[in-house]
């Protein structure tokens, strides 16, 4: 769960610098940001892919094959997923972009 957070620890990549009150009160409260030379935006423009590409170019998010049992004489086919030679998707553009998971905001309609 929470997979798609921040992974690394003590890391708040949206603190700004330019924060109200003494030099000490910020410190304290931002402990855990690394300075950073530049602004991280809020938004994600891609992720990791979650469907897969089989041999023969298809694209999906599990594949299964067909195969036939013969039991006491009797033919019976079965669905048997497949696992080997998919290849996964990549990264996808999102389109719109996304608000990032970590960063602080609370979004209101009236």
């Amino acid at each position: 769960m929470g997979a798609s957070g921040s992974k690394a620890r003590g890391l708040w990549p949206f603190a700004s610098a330019a924060g109200g009150g003494s030099p000490e009160a910020a410190g304290a409260e931002q402990a855990l940001v690394r300075p950073r030379g530049r602004a991280v935006p809020p938004f994600v423009f891609t992720r990791r892919g979650s469907m897969f590409y089989d041999e023969d170019g298809d694209l999906a998010h599990e594949f299964y094959e067909e195969t036939i049992i013969t039991k006491n004489g009797q033919k019976r086919a079965k669905l048997r997923r497949v696992h080997k030679n998919l290849i996964p998707q990549g990264i996808v553009k999102l389109d719109p972009p996304r608000i990032h998971v970590d960063f602080p905001v609370i979004l209101y309609e009236v």
